[in-house]
């Protein structure tokens, strides 16, 4: 559900130092919010700080936030620890994988795009949705 950003209440978190969220925020301008924020039934961030400064960041008025029943602040405060603890990014070789399949995609080989071609000419011809 949408959320207005100025209605979100930050209590003190175990995070203190954000980073660069300039990489997160051009992210979320190219893609959009990709995961919602996590907020209690009041209106209290419970995770995705980073996500609500950066939305802040680029002048948004509303943010994609899922509502959580938490009864206590201790299961708000595992909720925070476990949200950034249980996030694993890329290996090296990964990440190198990655990089390489969107290299191919972006840039078909000659051999692709003649294949490609083929293809579309006869769902043309006869029709096919796919």
């Amino acid at each position: 559900m949408l959320v207005r950003i100025e209605d979100i209440k930050v209590k003190k978190r175990i995070r203190k130092e954000m980073g660069d969220i300039s990489a997160l925020a051009d992210s979320m301008k190219r893609f959009g919010q990709i995961s919602p924020i996590l907020i209690n039934q009041k209106n209290f961030l419970i995770a995705g700080e980073r996500r609500l400064e950066a939305a802040r960041s680029l002048g948004w008025n509303s943010i994609n936030a899922a509502i959580a029943e938490i009864p206590d602040d201790l299961t708000i405060l595992e909720y925070e620890i476990e949200e950034n603890l249980q996030r694993m990014g890329f290996t090296k070789e990964e990440f190198e994988e990655a990089h390489r399949k969107l290299d191919r995609l972006r840039n078909p080989s000659l051999f692709r795009r003649m294949l490609a071609a083929i293809k579309r000419f006869f769902k043309r011809l006869f029709k096919t949705g796919e």
